[in-house]
């Protein structure tokens, strides 16, 4: 019989961290180990017994929800290796230094140095195996991974150790509009039919919503901000959706100024060596976003101060999702000035941050006159609920836990499914223990 312990990551959207155990003994595997971005930082629930032991580490992606605590581990007396990609280890400095800031600006320490993050060893999948592939990592553990649509090098991973075979979805989308994703499936016909365990993202809960209906959504909103003459302000992370907005953007209104930070701007003009994780027409899309003549590139604060003057029918980019920042707060302060303006946030929005608390505030107060408009629309780069059925059905498991989101939206999600037939879901919390 084997385990799976919730270090983080289910019943919460943040601090990302699966234990696998076999047969009760302290061996284990480890999928992701994130941070969850609330006070000063909520770290996994590890157990210091059990790290030096474990058999492995398997990483899904770069951002902090996932990665961050993983100098914890090698403090903690982990010393083999952790298995991602190339592009995901590329894009880990850029989240070690945001979160460094977060934490400073919270009056807070790290619980780790310099030393563990530097102890931290790589080893990249896609050197030893293309995707839907298995690789042997250990005598009893092999991996298979696949592109998973959310961000440059991010992947889902399945796993059979002993035996036993266990899904991995890390955060999973299909409809990128740059990025491809590879189905999850077993490719080798010699295993067994069903998945043992699934460990599948749910962020969205019971959103029916497809990517199309978001950006009508989006398009919309910026629409009729523009026909007032007013600008939009989106902040987004450095990696992800933000790089596939700025395209939509462009293409969706290229006659319009488009303000831009450079640390945005910058992931786009990488994407060219990264062409193994994009759609054919990617790289041709974002060249033409480089061509266009109404781009303006923010790339130190005498271009941010220029732009802050320029702030009439522009659509605005800074990168700090949740507005954390002192950069993004400036451009925030210049357009509050005005009802016409509009700040739309497209992703999660960490309870206490100023976008949290600004949204919310937009859900309950009428706009000011000294205010302007905050929405929340978010563009995909998780599953909703089609997406966890279709996953559901496209590889069936004996059982499923749904996590990335508040235990009351999969326990709602949870619900629906089970009444259509669904059997096996589990709606867990951190410290839960699962046998499968």
């Amino acid at each position: 019989m084997s385990t799976l312990t919730i270090w983080g990551g289910a019943g919460e959207h943040g601090r990302s961290s699966y234990l696998l155990q076999n047969k009760g003994g302290k061996a284990g595997i480890l999928l992701d180990c994130g941070v969850k971005k609330e006070g000063p930082g909520e770290y996994p629930l590890l157990d210091t017994d059990i790290i030096p032991h474990l058999k492995a580490v398997f990483l899904s992606h770069a951002h902090e929800d996932h990665s961050i605590a993983l100098p914890l581990l090698y403090k903690y007396g982990y010393s083999g290796k952790v298995w991602t990609t190339k592009a995901t280890v590329k894009q880990l400095p850029d989240y070690f230094e945001a979160w460094d800031k977060y934490v400073a600006a919270q009056s807070a320490s790290l619980p780790y140095g310099e030393i563990d993050k530097q102890s931290i060893q790589f080893m990249y999948l896609e050197e030893h195996i293309p995707p839907l592939t298995w690789l042997r990592v250990a005598p009893n553990l092999r991996v298979q991974w696949g592109r998973s649509g959310h961000l440059a090098g991010s992947v889902w991973l399945i796993l059979e150790w002993d035996g036993t075979i266990v899904f991995f979805s890390g955060d999973y989308t299909k409809e990128s509009l740059l990025l491809m994703a590879d189905s999850p499936t077993i490719v080798e016909a010699g295993t067994k039919d069903a998945v043992d365990l699934s460990i599948i993202d749910a962020a969205y809960g019971a959103d029916p919503d497809e990517q199309l209906v978001k950006l009508q959504q989006l398009e919309s909103a910026i629409c009729s901000t523009l026909q007032k003459g007013a600008s939009i302000l989106l902040p987004v992370p450095i990696h992800g959706r933000s790089q596939e907005l700025i395209v939509w953007a462009s293409e969706c209104f290229p006659d319009e100024q488009l303000i831009v930070e450079e640390e945005l701007v910058a992931p786009l003009r990488g994407l060219s060596d990264k062409a193994e994780w994009l759609k054919e027409d990617a790289i041709q899309r974002v060249d033409m976003l480089f061509n266009r003549k109404n781009l303006c590139i923010v790339s130190n604060p005498d271009d941010r101060a220029k732009a802050l003057l320029n702030l009439k029918g522009a659509i605005v980019f800074t990168n700090d999702g949740m507005m954390q920042s002192a950069k993004a707060q400036e451009y925030f302060h210049q357009l509050s000035a005005s009802p016409d303006n509009h700040v739309i946030f497209t992703g999660h929005l960490a309870a206490g941050s100023l976008g949290h608390r600004l949204v919310k505030q937009s859900r309950v107060e009428q706009s000011s006159n000294t205010r302007c408009k905050v929405s929340l629309i978010r563009y995909k780069v998780h599953q909703g609920l089609p997406d966890i059925r279709d996953m559901l059905q496209t590889l069936p498991s004996r059982r499923t836990v749904l996590v990335h989101a508040p235990k009351s939206h999969i326990d709602h999600v949870t619900s629906i499914l089970e009444g259509e037939g669904f059997a096996g879901l589990y709606s867990l919390l951190p410290g839960n223990t699962l046998s499968f």
